[in-house]
């Protein structure tokens, strides 16, 4: 029989070996727990620098959690933003391209003009060693093409592979493609692409259906473009036709309710962006409102700034929420609010003032033509391009004279009128825009694949 001094002993025994086994777990703890903080220490020191004693040792202080699990804390790392990511390394590239041009091919940069412009022939439906030529020399930002340059697919798809091959910085491959009556493509039934009706025939159908052929549109034309090879349409339309005397605009326009074409508006941005062709939504501020059309002569708007942000501002409002990266300026002049008759693509007041700082726009502004008579029977090329750029034009379409355009730019900067930054501001926008939609490879930095696809599925 055990005594009860017996049972006692050995509770007594095995409580004291319990003890001895947690004192050894317990020992075993401080000593990975001073290891730890002897580590941490060292680390910090290698990162802190002269920093001073007290953020060192408050950097390697034991934590209350430490103490109480035996562990060494550790903070969740952070993973940063893949659209963060992307868009400094973005910038980067940007930086480097800017850093190795010189000033003249920074202002060639900020022109788009015809093949017939670059290369002087009469009309071009090829390109060869004249376009190689023209470009070496006249590294200019884009070429626009127009019916007569556009024969037949194959040829149409050679032309322009031709030309990107030539480019030191990459070209803005641009055309009007609206639908209806501005079709330089699909009105030659040799190209193979999609005819679409006037935009402002989708207004007849319900709510629904008509935002979603808005949509078609603007995806059809993005797809089908860039399979020929542009990689920028003048498009969607985004001016109201509030005015049935205009005889510019018409059935170009979604609507003459503004709240409706600005609906159709942001569908057909969608529609393009999601195809991954830059579309441009023109002519700001409207010009549905005029009674004149800008190509042969003034134009102008005689709204109020109330009676424009009730009407005209609400499709290109909608455009920019949509996230259109590209807007075109017509050559509206608004003399009940700027209280003069200057075109708003050469008013800072208009560009500036109102596309940039009231709309909150940030993407790239691009002039109407500037061959067009609202211009070039008031101002000379290099005239009308100073201005342009003084008032916040990032890219400048179609001058009379390309090369009397580009040397009034630089007397500009020579003079003072224009500054090196104002330069360097318009072409890292245009350079950008070229890199987010792969027109300039995105090179030497250091981001993935992964990141690239997360920016792409934002």
């Amino acid at each position: 029989m055990i005594s009860h001094s017996d049972t006692a002993g050995k509770r007594r025994t095995r409580l004291i070996i319990i003890i001895i086994i947690e004192l050894i777990v317990l020992l075993i703890c401080v000593g990975i727990l001073l290891m730890s903080r002897s580590k941490k220490e060292g680390d910090s020191k290698k990162l802190a620098g002269n920093k001073g004693e007290a953020e060192l040792s408050s950097a390697t202080e034991l934590t209350v959690a430490e103490v109480t699990t035996g562990e060494p804390t550790t903070e969740e790392p952070t993973t940063e933003d893949p659209q963060v990511i992307y868009e400094r390394a973005v910038d980067e590239r940007a930086e480097e391209i800017l850093n190795s041009m010189s000033m003249e091919e920074k202002l060639y940069q900020l022109f788009i003009v015809t093949p017939e412009q670059l290369t002087g022939a009469p009309i071009v439906t090829q390109a060869g060693d004249a376009t190689k030529s023209a470009l070496e020399t006249q590294p200019v930002g884009g070429i626009i093409y127009f019916a007569q340059n556009i024969v037949s697919r194959d040829q149409c798809v050679e032309m322009i592979e031709n030309t990107k091959s030539y480019a030191k910085y990459g070209l803005f491959i641009s055309v009007d493609e609206e639908g209806g009556r501005v079709a330089r493509v699909g009105s030659n039934p040799a190209m193979g692409t999609t005819a679409f009706p006037p935009m402002a025939e989708i207004t007849a159908l319900e709510d629904a259906d008509r935002d979603k052929e808005a949509y078609k549109v603007g995806n059809t034309l993005g797809t089908e473009l860039q399979e020929i090879g542009f990689n920028l349409d003048y498009a969607p339309v985004a001016d109201v036709n509030s005015n049935p005397n205009n005889p510019v605009i018409g059935n170009r326009s979604f609507s003459s309710d503004p709240e409706i074409a600005a609906d159709m508006t942001a569908a057909a941005v969608h529609g393009f962006e999601d195809s991954g062709m830059l579309s441009c939504i023109k002519h700001f501020p409207g010009h549905g409102d005029t009674a004149t059309d800008s190509h042969y002569g003034a134009a102008a708007s005689y709204k109020t700034m109330e009676e424009l942000e009730a009407c005209e501002f609400l499709p290109f409002q909608a455009g920019i929420e949509a996230g259109v990266p590209c807007a075109m300026v017509g050559h509206i002049s608004l003399p009940n609010v700027t209280g003069d008759s200057t075109p708003a693509t050469l008013s800072q007041e208009i560009v500036t003032g109102m596309l940039r700082e009231q709309l909150g726009y940030e993407g790239l502004i691009i002039t109407d033509s500037m061959k067009m008579q609202a211009v070039s029977s008031y101002y000379s090329s290099g005239e009308a391009s100073v201005k342009a750029i003084q008032a916040g034009i990032d890219c400048i379409l179609m001058p009379g004279d390309l090369s009397g355009a580009v040397q009034g730019l630089q007397t500009a900067l020579d003079n003072g009128e224009l500054t090196e930054d104002e330069i360097n501001e318009h072409v890292l926008r245009i350079l950008k825009t070229k890199i987010r939609y792969g027109i300039i490879d995105l090179e030497d930095q250091d981001i993935t694949e992964e990141d690239q696809d997360s920016v792409v599925e934002d």
